[in-house]
């Protein structure tokens, strides 16, 4: 092939092409897609491809990935990559598009360099959530409610730069910009339909739904045992524009995000030598500017024995979603929120007998926030304006110090803050409390967050072992955390106290022969320090269910040394290459994580009853093996594989208490369980994110 065509304009080239069989199921098989693309060229520039085809049960999986990089003598230099996947899921109803591509070009010599980047996404995924554990147990591959789709397409260009003035000053800088159009469709549970009468039609409902031309709707005796999918008081409450916001048992939510983002920074370089040492100055500064717009809404509707949901055509508009406890069904959303943020930093290095180095350095920060509503402009009580701007000056400091060519210790301490975002501050009123997702209401300004961080450690080489170990602590202070407001079931984001993490870090690797392995252990405690009070609702342990009355919405006390939900306190991380011969190798990984507390259960004491309350309110701890080989028939074809979770483990990497709607077999279920003083209690369950069960790709690679 290199004998036909110009090495300078077509390289020689690798095809490889990849088979994926499928594990533990009886659509086990072959499907083969050429179009793996492997190129390499005299002067050095690389290009490399991958075609996937996987089978789980319903699950198809198609992927292209190809790069190509490389350079001149001139300086001239460029690298572009790109990716295509697609596929149907292994869980239900859950297939994604993927797009990407990224190019960069670049001039760089001794003394200058310059360089243009340019990347573009068009995605469409299917994140399919959390599942109840029931659901998970007895059909792993399950979803709650569907559809769960976002939409992405996101454009970024960047531009940087660098000159040497001498041989001891340099600057450098950048400016970029980024735009962003995210577009979401849910199909969810309406938990505000959990504890009402949502089955049989009264006489004026049946009115409404005769007089729109609808027939067949009962006229008595719709009860949850003949109606597993109850739609006609929904329906009819959707018409007479009455109380959809309670009867229908089904949300469609649609929100649309976009953003642009622009800015760049400057910077100076100085490096200077004395005796016995050489000092590092940069200083610099920066601005970057945001403009986002956010526009949610939601539309009533049914659930279907598939658990999609149906519109019926009311909203929460205010108007045509009729009202939820007497009040207007209002959950709009039209956000427009503008960001700026100057900077000014510098650091400093001093390195002194090539032993110790000796860092200072800082950043200051300027964030303005303007948020505009376009449903209640003006600023009053129920509107989102606001401007709010936030300042701080954050610290750091370091030291490293090596003793011998093989060990060196360090220390620092370092501060960072954050300002509250957009939504933070659109949902801070505790007079106006909003209940999350689905609304915002008005914002008094919130503290930034400002964290405070020490780590210390080692790292170096004894005989063939690479080795580190690290302990660290940081304390977020004035957290922002979603609380529980007087009214119940609503909520607002306020100042919480403090967060901490705190754990230690320790890692080796090694060549043993032709062998390389390695390993790396995480301890971290994240823990709240300061006390609060949260909504509880889906805890076993709330105010309410204290009192006597479970199921019913209640909060939690928060006090310090509480767990926060989410944050393994373990993770465990090993992995070998084995050559064996000279044409066959292996590798495997091993991930080990801990349990955590599920999300809901953040006083760390919630405990399952079987009836009121469904799971353990914690995520169990797993551990997952993959396992890869490859082996070259002949100097131009190899054979490859590559197995996750090889031993098809069920596992859950996240978790959350939560409303619970469903019967064991399915069906939909309103008011499942006796009234208490006179307001009927909702089962409240564990859901779990599953992780992927076993899955096997099996491939060639040609090079020619």
């Amino acid at each position: 092939f290199g004998d036909v065509v110009s090495w300078d304009l077509i390289p020689r080239l690798a095809i490889s092409t990849t088979t994926v069989m499928p594990g533990s199921n009886p659509l086990f098989g072959l499907n083969t897609l050429g179009g793996a693309l492997a190129i390499q060229t005299k002067n050095g520039a690389t290009a490399s491809g991958t075609s996937v085809q996987a089978i789980y049960g319903s699950d198809v999986r198609r992927s292209i990935e190809f790069e190509h990089g490389g350079g001149k003598a001139s300086g001239l230099n460029w690298y572009v990559a790109g990716n295509l996947f697609k596929e149907d899921g292994w869980r239900d109803d859950s297939p994604s598009d993927v797009r990407q591509v990224f190019g960069k070009i670049g001039w760089q010599r001794s003394t200058n360099e310059f360089f243009v980047s340019v990347g573009h996404a068009n995605n469409a995924l299917n994140g399919n959530g959390l599942q109840e554990v029931g659901f998970l147990e007895r059909d792993y591959p399950s979803v709650h409610t569907k559809p769960d789709t976002t939409e992405n397409r996101s454009t970024l260009l960047n531009v940087t730069g660098r000159r040497s003035l001498n041989a001891r000053i340099s600057v450098s800088g950048n400016v970029y910009y980024r735009d962003i159009h995210t577009d979401t469709f849910n199909g969810d549970i309406n938990e505000d339909s959990l504890d009402q009468a949502v089955y049989q039609p009264n006489a004026a409902e049946q009115a409404a739904l005769r007089a729109a031309g609808y027939t067949g709707f009962p006229t008595s005796g719709e009860n949850a045992s003949n109606t597993p999918f109850p739609s006609w008081r929904c329906i009819a409450n959707g018409l007479l524009q009455d109380e959809p916001g309670e009867k229908c048992n089904g949300l469609i939510n649609r929100s649309e995000t976009s953003q642009h983002n622009g800015g760049g920074f400057g910077q100076l370089t100085m490096r200077h030598s004395f005796s016995g040492g050489d000092n590092h100055f940069t200083a610099g500064g920066g601005y970057d500017r945001s403009r986002a717009g956010f526009v949610q809404s939601t539309e009533l509707g049914y659930l279907n024995p598939d658990r999609s949901v149906t519109g019926i055509n009311a909203f929460g508009d205010g108007e045509t979603g009729g009202d939820v406890d007497g009040e207007p069904f209002d959950t709009r959303v039209d956000l427009d929120g503008l960001t700026q943020t100057f900077s000014l930093y510098a650091t400093n290095t001093v390195t002194l007998y090539q032993k110790w180095n000796v860092t200072l350095s800082g950043r200051y920060n300027r964030t303005t926030v303007s948020n505009r509503d376009a449903i209640e402009p003006g600023g009053g009580p129920t509107s989102l304006d606001g401007d709010h701007a936030f300042s701080r000056f954050n610290p750091a400091a370091g030291v490293t110090f090596s003793p011998t060519r093989t060990l060196n210790f360090y220390g620092g301490y370092s501060e960072g803050s954050r300002a509250a975002t957009s939504i933070e501050l659109g949902c801070a009123n505790p007079d106006e409390p909003c209940k999350l997702p689905n609304a915002m209401a008005g914002d008094p300004p919130l503290d930034q967050v400002v964290t405070r961080t020490l780590d210390a450690g080692a790292r170096g080489t004894y005989r063939a072992v690479n080795w580190s170990a690290g302990v660290f602590r940081s304390d977020n202070h004035d957290d922002i955390l979603f609380v529980l407001s007087d009214q119940t079931g609503f909520g607002f984001f306020k100042n919480f106290g403090e967060t901490r993490r705190k754990g230690l870090e320790l890692g080796a690797h090694s060549q043993l022969g032709r062998v390389t392995i390695g390993a790396g252990y995480t301890f971290l405690s994240a823990t709240y320090e300061s006390e609060e009070t949260v909504n509880g609702e889906s805890n076993s342990t709330n105010d309410a269910a204290e009192d006597g009355e479970p199921g019913l919405e209640g909060a939690i006390e928060i006090v310090p040394g509480d767990h926060i939900p989410l944050i393994p306190r373990h993770m465990f991380k090993a992995y070998a290459d084995i050559p064996v011969g000279s044409k066959l190798s292996f590798d495997v990984d091993l991930l080990a994580v801990s349990g955590s507390f599920a999300r809901g259960n953040e006083n760390n004491v919630h405990e399952p009853d079987g009836t009121y309350y469904i799971g353990s309110g914690s995520v169990p701890g797993y551990a997952i093996v993959n396992l890869g080989a490859g082996y070259r028939l002949t100097p131009w074809m190899q054979l490859v594989a590559q197995v996750t979770n090889l031993f098809d483990r069920k596992y859950y990497t996240a978790g959350q208490l939560g409303p619970f709607g469903f019967t064991d077999t399915g069906s939909f279920i309103a008011r499942p369980l006796p009234a208490i003083n006179g307001q009927f209690p909702v089962r409240q369950a564990t859901f779990y994110a599953p992780g992927a069960p076993v899955r096997m790709w099996i491939g060639t690679r040609f090079k020619f």
